[in-house]
């Protein structure tokens, strides 16, 4: 159930289990990617793991906390601006301080409880925004005023071997933008967009990354190859993620509050 498309009655109505808060950001991926590519693909891992837990919970037998159960997740609508200002010299990246980021994403969480959804899973999609969601998820979590429970989830660390695949508009969220949103993938910039890559994230010396901006060591933003993520990669990665998510659903909701 997407909440944005919900009526009140609608979730007065439902049997809601858990609720997937999708968090991403607005920020250069490229010359061929969208700014929106971190939001985008966590609406995808979020709306694809909702029907893979919800799929579980209503197949007895399947082996998941919920099975037979048949609770629904509530999708949230995505929080689109995140903790990105190492992306600032490229046009068009938005970005908020990590503290506005921590208590807006903490307070709009905190609706959910109130109307008796309190498991929470934030689905997030920017490097940027992980550490400061599982401060989020802490103080959520140990929130006197309520009984709820939180935990954050990045997709591209729920891809299995994959992971390390993982750049800036690279081959993993191109991969996945190619095959839950291919219409706003510049085809016709892959090259380019190739052509000008970093090869890893940062300048490290003794395990200490000197570049504090991305611009410091990507002239273009793209860190990986993009060209190595085609729609069928993004179909695995698809996959992969959801079911870790709805597998981390499941014991979310088996969990007492702490």
């Amino acid at each position: 159930m997407r909440l944005a498309d919900a009526t009140w009655t609608d979730v007065r109505d439902a049997d809601v289990d858990v609720a997937f808060v999708p968090v991403g950001s607005t920020e250069q991926h490229g010359p061929h990617a969208p700014l929106g590519t971190d939001t985008l693909d966590a609406v995808a891992v979020a709306e694809a793991g909702a029907a893979a837990y919800e799929a579980a919970a209503e197949s007895p037998g399947s082996g998941g906390a919920t099975a037979g159960d048949a609770g629904e997740v509530a999708v949230a609508p995505s929080i689109p601006v995140g903790v990105a200002e190492e992306h600032r010299a490229f046009d068009g990246t938005m970005w908020v301080s990590p503290d506005a980021f921590r208590t807006y994403v903490r307070e709009a969480a905190e609706s959910l409880p109130h109307h008796g959804i309190d498991r929470v899973v934030f689905v997030n999609g920017h490097g940027g925004n992980v550490e400061a969601l599982a401060e989020v998820a802490r103080r959520f979590s140990r929130d006197p005023a309520h009984d709820g429970y939180a935990v954050a989830f990045t997709w591209f660390e729920a891809v299995g071997e994959h992971a390390g695949d993982m750049g800036h508009a690279g081959p993993l969220e191109t991969a996945l933008l190619r095959a839950t949103n291919p219409g706003l993938v510049r085809e016709d910039r892959v090259a380019a967009a190739r052509e000008g890559a970093a090869d890893r994230w940062g300048e490290w010396v003794s395990g200490v990354n000197l570049a504090h901006d991305s611009d410091e060591f990507a002239e273009n933003g793209v860190v990986g190859d993009p060209a190595a993520g085609d729609a069928e990669r993004g179909e695995v990665l698809l996959d992969l993620a959801s079911d870790a998510l709805a597998e981390l659903a499941a014991a979310v909701v088996e969990r007492e509050s702490v």
